[in-house]
């Protein structure tokens, strides 16, 4: 690349999360390094955008900005809004997340939706995790070896139509090296827990832990679980051809039976 990259970063841990802190001061040596990032904690808030308010935003320092909103909307304001990037960026990275991202979560986690909103646009996009211990995380480290995981996804070339997009989970501790890998199941204790505030109004708290964790040899779970890296490619395109015939079926009513399905135009 003849110019200096455009590195846009994001989270769902908020501004200030020492995770994007650390992986911003990695990268800032290497290009142009600008942060749209949520004002407040957004986890498992997934790729959801905002549509029925306005949006604001702080500039917190030179290139560094937070938005009251997830981070898909982070994401789409820095793409679109013309004031926060100088040029469309070469990369988009979110985390790194204090806490892992691993299996069917990719499916709630706010980091992967904020990679995921870029790789939609056509930029490639990694979305970080780490698995925290009890001892403080060592964010540093980390963000250094992220830096460099993310310039080589720029220097690779692809034919794909979709642009990558990759998650990556680093496990507690040293680790062993890395993995690419699938995504494991994770199934939760399904759980509602009933309150009652005090002015006698009820809520409720939704979720449980894991209960299914799935131990199969190149699953991202087993991989973090054996203390290696997991790298996982995410599909944009979401068909599972496994289920054309079950479609297939289903569409079918729509000729078996025309007559009792017509309806006035």
């Amino acid at each position: 690349m003849a110019e200096s990259p455009v590195i846009l970063l994001t989270n769902d841990d908020g501004i200030h999360a020492a995770g994007l802190v650390a992986l911003r001061d990695a990268l800032l040596p290497v290009g142009k390094v600008v942060v749209v990032a949520p004002t407040a904690q957004q986890s498992a808030c997934s790729h959801a955008v905002t549509l029925q308010r306005p949006l604001r935003y702080d500039r917190q320092e030179p290139d560094t900005f937070s938005v009251d909103g997830t981070p898909a909307d982070c994401v789409y304001l820095a793409l679109f809004a013309e004031r926060f990037l100088p040029r469309r960026p070469d990369l988009v990275l979110s985390g790194i997340n204090h806490g892992v991202n691993l299996g069917t979560d990719v499916f709630y986690s706010g980091t992967v939706a904020g990679a995921r909103e870029a790789a939609f646009r056509g930029i490639p996009a990694i979305a970080f995790s780490h698995d925290l211990g009890d001892q403080p995380a060592d964010f540093t480290g980390l963000a250094e070896i992220a830096r460099e995981m993310a310039l080589r996804l720029l220097r690779t070339p692809t034919t794909n139509r979709w642009a990558p997009l990759l998650n990556v989970n680093f496990p507690r501790g040293r680790f062993r090296g890395a993995r690419t890998t699938h995504l494991a199941r994770r199934i939760y204790k399904d759980r509602v827990i009933s309150r009652t505030d005090p002015y006698g109004v009820e809520y409720f708290w939704l979720g449980g832990r894991p209960v299914i964790r799935e131990q199969g040899e190149g699953s991202d779970v087993d991989a973090v679980n054996r203390g290696f890296v997991s790298v996982t490619p995410l599909a944009l395109e979401a068909i599972d051809s496994a289920h054309l015939p079950v479609a297939a079926r289903v569409a079918a009513v729509i000729e078996t039976d025309r007559s009792a399905l017509e309806v006035d135009a």
